[in-house]
């Protein structure tokens, strides 16, 4: 049976914590990858801790938003540290999107679409005059025209952004409950594998509190 696909989201500066999310979430019953956000990717340590990292799938979250030729030099700065998926935002624009995918190699080139933290009106705050879903569409077509190898979506737009892009789709703004802290277009796992989700990405309802229970209760989720 094909297992579910986890990205667990590795949110901290601490080495022996992200040390610690991994030793703890090892299962044979989910196929495990970790994700390197910001934090820890700028820490003191964790560049050279994902250095050093053997037989994990690891994902860069850089979320690249430059100039063509900044996301470039950045992709070959960083190549050293053999990530599986690194991200880029779609709104760098096409241009960027395909120099940057020109470069990628090995690594897979994930367009970013519109962050789960915003809705409408975030959108409108900052100026934009279309809804999230026409947004996400219309950066799935790019997405597509850039040959990009995934796109990070609301698992809420899985449903739009397949019709138009074919390759991998991963979600964050996963929640077992109505607790949403900062996310706004949140869904349960189950209900975003069932929407044709590839990989989740889940942090704080797995990494806060008790991991090893934590892991539990999302595999007993999936299995009912």
């Amino acid at each position: 049976m094909k297992k579910n696909k986890i990205f667990v989201a590795c949110d901290s500066t601490s080495v022996s914590k992200v040390k610690r999310i991994m030793n703890l979430t090892q299962n044979s019953e989910i196929k495990i990858g970790y994700k390197f956000g910001l934090e820890f990717l700028n820490s003191k340590k964790g560049r050279n801790f994902i250095l050093n990292l053997k037989n994990k799938i690891i994902f860069g979250d850089y979320k690249l938003a430059d100039i063509p030729n900044t996301c470039v030099s950045t992709i070959k700065a960083i190549r050293d540290l053999k990530f599986d998926y690194i991200t880029i935002h779609i709104s760098s624009g096409l241009e960027a999107l395909k120099a940057a995918k020109k470069v990628s190699k090995k690594t897979k080139l994930v367009g970013v679409t519109i962050l789960t933290s915003l809705d409408n009106k975030g959108l409108k705050e900052i100026g934009f005059n279309k809804d999230v879903k026409k947004l996400v569409f219309h950066q799935a077509k790019l997405a597509k025209k850039a040959k990009l190898d995934a796109i990070v979506c609301s698992a809420q737009e899985i449903k739009i952004v397949k019709k138009i892009f074919k390759k991998e789709i991963i979600t964050p703004g996963i929640r077992f409950s109505s607790k949403n802290n900062d996310q706004k277009r949140i869904l349960s796992p189950k209900q975003a594998f069932k929407n044709g989700s590839d990989w989740l990405v889940i942090g704080r309802p797995i990494t806060k509190g008790n991991i090893k229970k934590n892991i539990k209760t999302l595999i007993d989720h999936l299995n009912k």
